[in-house]
Order: structure tokens, then sequence, then C-alpha cells
């Protein structure tokens, strides 16, 4: 496979710091050779940021940084739909969540052209449905599902063109833990399918992922996984700016990735909210690496 690195150095989408230096510390736990150990060939690595926090403009405390936060998500749209067409799978590191509004609304463009939507396995703590309105804080990395489904500030929810990036039916949630009770009825309304923990362990995590993966119609062009590292356990991921304890622990991650490499059905990637202030010895950067290279094919036997 011929894979595209986007490193996004953005964190003016969350309510802390230093996201913008996740991409970085990926690499550092050796990324690409890795991949290149697994017979992938890494045709490209290209980084975008944006200035920093002290020398930018909050501006709407509804939707803090929204434009530069929207320009952003603008070129990484454009990049991964252009990796798309040049037959590249577009692998995006991040950076806070508000990048994935860029990242979905690209595959989103590319697809459409050729009649087919794009499936999401949106792996979170969060739902990520609040909208500038509903927000408790204003910060965009808790927008981004629901912009791509359509609701939100117009320069985001026109990047994926004329239609939203996704549709409901195409989407599943999974980990999600921490859902604040004002993003609860757009949740409800948009009759998204969400895998909590609670049924997670009620039902064992191993057959709702297995179903999670089936419910994505097979109509769709694929399936992208965006995968925010809050998803998992704070004991095995602490370098993310919102932990949320009782998330799936280490085997559960990597099982939701090998599933989505099993299926045959990946095209796109990205890893998110890594924040290595907060982090003990890049251990939540090599996590990235071991789910990546799941997600890519990586086997015990």
């Amino acid at each position: 496979m011929n894979v595209s690195i986007t490193n996004v150095h953005l964190d003016l989408g969350a309510g802390r710091r230093g996201t913008d230096m996740g991409p970085s510390a990926i690499h550092v736990a050796g990324l690409l050779p890795r991949l290149e150990r697994l017979g992938h060939r890494v045709d490209q690595v290209e980084s975008f940021g944006v200035e920093a926090a002290e020398g930018t403009s909050v501006g709407d405390a509804k939707a803090r940084y929204l434009p530069v936060i929207a320009q952003l998500c603008a070129r990484i749209a454009d990049k991964v739909e252009a990796d798309c067409e040049a037959g590249r799978f577009p692998l995006v590191l991040g950076g806070d969540h508000a990048q994935a509004i860029g990242t979905v609304s690209g595959l989103a463009r590319f697809w459409r052209k050729r009649g087919k939507r794009v499936g999401v396995v949106w792996v979170d703590a969060h739902t990520d449905m609040n909208t500038p309105d509903s927000s408790p804080s204003g910060n965009i990395h808790g927008m981004p599902l629901a912009v791509l489904l359509g609701h939100g500030p117009r320069e985001l929810t026109s990047l994926a063109g004329d239609a939203p990036a996704l549709e409901a039916r195409d989407v599943v949630v999974m980990g999600a833990r921490a859902v604040d009770s004002t993003e609860t009825p757009l949740v409800r309304e948009s009759r998204m399918r969400v895998y909590t923990m609670s049924e997670l362990d009620r039902r064992g995590t191993s057959v709702c992922v297995a179903e999670a993966f089936e419910l994505i119609d097979a109509d769709t062009a694929g399936i992208h996984l965006s995968f925010d590292l809050d998803g998992v356990d704070p004991n095995d991921a602490p370098g993310v700016g919102t932990p949320v304890p009782g998330g799936l622990s280490l085997r559960e991650s990597h099982l939701v990735c090998e599933t989505a490499a099993s299926s045959g059905r990946l095209i796109g990637m990205e890893v998110v909210e890594l924040n290595p202030t907060l982090d003990h010895e890049n251990r939540t950067g090599r996590l990235a690496v071991w789910l990546i290279e799941s997600a890519l094919g990586r086997t015990i036997l």
C-alpha cells in the first residue's frame, strides 16, 4: 500500500494546549520504519500547522478560533482528496479532533464523485456532537461529528460540498462514556449508532466491534477509522487532554484496529488527541504507532 502521512499540528480546537506536538511524538515512536516493515511504502509526509494561540484571536467564544480552524480543515480536505485521487492511503496524525472535519470532508468529496458514501468508525470517549449553541466550552474539538452530519458553522459544514460529509446511518461511535447533556438531544435525533462502554461491558467488546463494522453498509466506499486516543483507558493512554476513566483496554483498542484491517474495507485513518505534555516517556505515542500497525495489517501470527 502507498501511504501518505499528513501531520496536523493543531491544538486550538481543544481546551488544553499540547496536541499540536502529537504527530511529532508518533514519529519519534518509530512510525515510518514500522510501516515499511509491514511492506507499505510511505510516499509523502507533509505537515500542516497554524499560528500559536498566543498570536491568534479566539473570536466567537461559542466556536473558538473558528476562522483559523476552518482554513486549516480546508487545506486538510484538499490534501486528503488529492491523496485519494493519486491512489494513496491517507493517514492523518493529530492534533485535536477538530481536524477530522477536514479529513472526512476530503474523503467524502472524493467518493461522492464516484457515487459512494463514506462509512466511519469513530473511537472516542465522547460523541463530539456539540454545536456552538450547545457546547459548554466553545471548543471545536467537541463538534466535528455534528459538523460532518451537517450541523454547525457554515464555514465548516460546507467543506464537504453541497451536502453533509456523512449520513448518520454510516457512522458508528465506539467507546463513548462522557456525553454532554447539551449534545444528547442531537445524538438521539440523529439516530447514529453509539456503543457506550456500558454496552461493551454488558454484551462483550468483541461482539459489539464485529457488529459495528457490519453495520456500515456494504454500499459505502469503505470505512474511515477516526481514532481519538481518549477512547482508550487513561491507564494505557495517559497522554491525552480529556482523559475519562473506564475506557477501552489496550487489547480492546487493538481489536478495533485489527477488525478494521481484516474487514478489507479501510480507506483512511486518523489518530488524534495525543498530548505529549501529559504523557509518560512517550507511552501514548508508542501506543498510537501500535494501533496504526494493527489497522494496517500487523498480525500476531
